[in-house]
């Protein structure tokens, strides 16, 4: 099985939605396994909003603060 490197800035959101699918990957298919693969995929939406969040500029703070 191969590792893939998790930079230092990964969410915690996308590293829960990994351990997910591999669960998820571990069962045999029917509803648990959706389940589980369903969670991942909200943790990954989850994931790309906090991204987007970090990214947009914060029109509360003032100039120059």
């Amino acid at each position: 099985m191969a590792h893939t490197q998790i930079s230092p800035e990964t969410s915690t959101w996308l590293l829960q939605a990994k351990d997910f699918l591999f669960e998820a990957r571990r069962l045999k298919p029917g509803p648990a396994r959706d389940e589980l693969r369903q969670v991942a995929k909200v943790l990954r939406e989850i994931a790309e909003f906090e991204a987007q969040s970090k990214s947009a500029p914060d029109f509360d703070r003032p100039e120059g603060a």
